[in-house]
Order: C-alpha cells, then sequence, then structure tokens
C-alpha cells in the first residue's frame, strides 16, 4: 500500500507539517482532530528524513510546482495540463492518489501559492538527496517545455527554484540542454515514418546523434572512455531502486524508468555511431 493510501486509510493520522503539509492536508480533504495519542505509535515514520515523510514532501512539492510553473507567464496552456496528466499517467496512480495529484497542481496555479516556503521545505525533508532534488528538477523542465521553450517568466521561476535546491546555474543549464535534446530525440523515434535509427534519412540520423551527444552531455569529439563515463553516471543517477532507497515515491519508478531506458537509447546511438 503506498504512503497516500495509507494516509486516506488513517494509518497515517497527521500529515507532514509546514506549507507542504498543509497543501496535502488540503488536497486530501484530511482533518486532524488533534488526538496526539493515536499518533505517537507512527511518529517514527514522520521523523524529519524518514522515508514516508521524503515521499510526501516530494510528491506535494511536485505537481504543487509544476502548476505554479504552468501559471508563471499568466495563464495555462491546454499542452502544460496535458502533461502534468501524462505524468500521472506514467506514475500510475490510482484514484485517489490522481485527485490528490491534480488538486495539488491546482493549488499551484493560485496567485497565494507559498513557492518558496515549499521549495524550501522540500530541499529541507530531502536532507542531502540531492539525485531527488534533480530528479524533482527534471520533472518541471519537462513541465516547462510542454508548450515549446522555455519562456522568461518560466526561467525566472525556474532559476528562482535552483537558487533554493543549491543547484548552480551551471547544472542548470547543462540539465535544460539534455532534457531539451531527449526531447527532440524521442520525437524522432516515435515517428511512424522511420522505423527506427537505421531507417531515418541521413540528415536526420546526424542530428539524433548529435541529440544523443547532448542527452549524455557530452560533445561528439569525446572520446570512448568519456562517453562510457558520461553513460554510467546519468545511468547512476537515474537508478529506479537507489531513487526510491532515497526517498522517491514508488509511483515514479516508471518515471525514473523511462529516463534511463532513453539514457541506454542514447548510448546505443553513439556506440552504434562509433563503434565502441
Amino acid at each position: 500500500m503506498s504512503w497516500l493510501g495509507k494516509l486516506l486509510g488513517g494509518t497515517f493520522g497527521f500529515l507532514l507539517g509546514g506549507p507542504l503539509g498543509a497543501l496535502l492536508g488540503a488536497a486530501i480533504g484530511h482533518k486532524l482532530d488533534g488526538d496526539k495519542d493515536k499518533y505517537a505509535q507512527i511518529e517514527s515514520d514522520l521523523s524529519p528524513g524518514a522515508q514516508h515523510r521524503i515521499q510526501m514532501a516530494f510528491f506535494t512539492a511536485t505537481f504543487s510546482v509544476m502548476g505554479h510553473i504552468a501559471r508563471a507567464d499568466g495563464r495555462v496552456s491546454e499542452a502544460e495540463i496535458t502533461v502534468a496528466r501524462t505524468v500521472m499517467n506514467r506514475m500510475d496512480l490510482s484514484e485517489g492518489m490522481r485527485r490528490a495529484a491534480i488538486e495539488l497542481f491546482t493549488r499551484g496555479k493560485q496567485p497565494d501559492f507559498p513557492l518558496r516556503e515549499a521549495v524550501e521545505q522540500f530541499r529541507k525533508e530531502c536532507h542531502r538527496r540531492y539525485a531527488l532534488i534533480r530528479i524533482f528538477l527534471e520533472i518541471q523542465l519537462e513541465a516547462a517545455f510542454a508548450d515549446g521553450p522555455v519562456n522568461l517568466a518560466e526561467e525566472r521561476v525556474l532559476i528562482a527554484i535552483c537558487d533554493q535546491l543549491h543547484i548552480s546555474r551551471f547544472e542548470y543549464h547543462a540539465m535544460k540542454g539534455r532534457l531539451d535534446a531527449a526531447i527532440r530525440f524521442a520525437r524522432a523515434y516515435r515517428s511512424s515514418s522511420y522505423g527506427g535509427n537505421r531507417n531515418m534519412p541521413s540528415r536526420r540520423r546526424e542530428d539524433t546523434l548529435q541529440d544523443a551527444y547532448a542527452m549524455l552531455g557530452i560533445k561528439a569529439s569525446a572520446g570512448a572512455d568519456e562517453i562510457k563515463r558520461a553513460y554510467r553516471k546519468l545511468i547512476s543517477r537515474h537508478h529506479p531502486d537507489k531513487l526510491v532507497a532515497k526517498g522517491m515515491p514508488e509511483e515514479m519508478v516508471r518515471i525514473a524508468n523511462e529516463k534511463t531506458q532513453q539514457i541506454r537509447k542514447a548510448y546505443e546511438v553513439i556506440a552504434a555511431a562509433r563503434n565502441l
């Protein structure tokens, strides 16, 4: 049973606390009755740094901040709503969790959404689990790319989030470049006109190869050892088992799996071109 299922079922009788706890509590309509004895037995499960607490923070921050970024330019496009739904579908959420995610996304769009406070609490709850913080930012970037290139309003919000999460501008732009390349790479392989890389026209195949290099964060001139190091580093960073162990909700395993599959495909394209 997921942490939210336990929460909805009453196994976890109190929430996270702070702005994220308030957002999640409002999203699921959970009311606390103040009976401290009733909740004492599971305090250890929700102490700072505990698995369930981190999972709650990750889930709550992911969808509420996604809603805020979607609203950054003054309107929420249909493409941005579709991306939010796509993330929910990829997570294979239960009906209860889907309703909570939608409500969190909606609350994130409100003018009084406490972005700074929510992100600060998320950072503290992650407790130096930088792999989770990177995945969180990747999901937010993916949402920002939903309706085309990241615009200035979205960029300002994303950079403010990075500053709070102690992610450098260099790392942010590197992550953004990798994701932009991954979107083009995936689009090329989804095209029904081509049966994979071998059947692509030479120009398209070359563009896809360049995107594969960009996905690994390396130049086309990189040597074999550098290519392999970059590949292994990204695979390790996105390994689902490692991320779940650090506190990523199990429902997000599919997203992590998709990312590792994309990285493997990019490496395979490079390896075939370079005879590695």
